[in-house]
């Protein structure tokens, strides 16, 4: 883990505190103005909220304005769940908790990724840009909110339903967080499809619990966001299409798993559950005649890193194509980048096995 936060992460926390800072200026405005008027509050942090971004366009070369300009409208948005929280109409409370919950989560997981691996840091790790089925489904997930609240205001004012959400986000939040910091320079938003020598097989803290904390702790906060805003229709929604998404992700991630450790993350199966439910993950079956060349390929593999990496990918790509012929692929929505190929589906080598036995 770094010992000291590198100068993307610096840059990303002083913009993301001069975000907040709008919430500064919604309140000097009545401690220094003596403005009462709500909305005379709100345009004047939201002229600061421009100058800011004008000021960062005017300060910082293209790429570091990638990173402040997110890390400050993450910032004021953080700000401005707040403001709605304690100044809104009581069904519209829940929304600010939520815009708060949500500005948090991206923003450490870029602070998380610049304190853990900064190698791999990019404007893509504040996932604010996650993937289209993202970003629709929070678009859904807003349109379900102000409807019913318009409509069946009461729905939004039960406190413990929201409060129930929050704490189920939390703990989701500080689980995924906990992992990254756990998993250190061996986490990354990508699933690496070769191995580095600084890899190494994590199986302590949290990942003596589950295989996949990070997911588990996003697969929960994910469910936490809709009941937090106490909107049923997207909560049975999100709960299935991200066990979906974490389903494929995991079948993915752990046959590159199999490839870097072999035997030993065969064991570490063993010993310790997805943390998901209804989730093994990817299964070595030694009467499968498929995963047993697999595995054989990985034991014969040559001590040349360059080799070895070429061979892990050519084995995962293989295997990927193979499952593409018997069945359509399936688009999870998870993160694309330009330098890795990344395949989302469900990976069944033994043509005379069904699918349900590998979940």
């Amino acid at each position: 883990m770094a010992t000291v936060l590198c100068y993307e992460g610096r840059l990303s926390l002083y913009c993301f505190l001069g975000g907040m800072a709008s919430l500064l200026v919604f309140y000097g405005a009545q401690a220094f103005l003596h403005e009462e008027s709500i909305w005379t509050k709100v345009a004047l942090s939201v002229g600061y909220y421009i100058s800011l971004n004008v000021i960062i366009r005017i300060r910082y070369n293209p790429r570091d304005y990638q990173i402040a300009v997110r890390a400050a409208f993450l910032g004021t948005v953080l700000s401005a769940g707040i403001v709605v929280f304690l100044y809104a109409q009581e069904q519209y409370k829940s929304f600010g908790i939520y815009a708060t919950l949500m500005a948090l989560f991206h923003y450490t997981e870029y602070l998380g990724i610049a304190i853990c691996n900064p190698k791999t840091l990019s404007p893509d790790s504040f996932i604010l840009n996650h993937s289209i089925h993202y970003g629709l489904a929070a678009a859904a997930s807003w349109i379900e909110y102000f409807v019913e609240s318009y409509y069946f205001p009461e729905m939004k004012t039960y406190k413990l339903v929201w409060v129930a959400g929050v704490l189920l986000c939390l703990a989701g939040e500080s689980l995924r967080k906990v992992a990254m910091i756990t998993a250190s320079k061996n986490f990354s938003h990508i699933v690496q499809f070769e191995r580095h020598n600084e890899h190494e097989l994590v199986t302590h803290g949290v990942y003596g619990w589950t295989r996949h904390p990070s997911y588990v702790g996003w697969f929960y906060w994910s469910i936490g966001t809709q009941i937090t805003l106490a909107n049923p229709v997207c909560f049975v929604i999100y709960a299935i299409a991200s066990w979906k998404f974490f389903h494929d992700r995991i079948l993915m991630e752990e046959i590159t798993l199999l490839n870097f450790f072999g035997e030993e993350y065969i064991q570490y199966q063993e010993r310790v559950p997805s943390g998901l439910p209804f989730i093994r993950g990817f299964r070595h079956d030694p009467d499968c005649e498929d995963q047993t060349s697999f595995h054989t390929d990985k034991r014969n593999e040559t001590d040349d890193d360059d080799d070895a990496a070429d061979n892990n990918e050519r084995i995962v790509l293989e295997i990927a194509k193979a499952d593409v012929d018997r069945r359509r692929s399936i688009a999870s929505g998870g993160l694309e980048h330009s330098r890795n190929r990344r395949y989302s589906g469900t990976y069944d080598n033994c043509d005379d096995q069904d699918a349900s036995s590998l979940v």
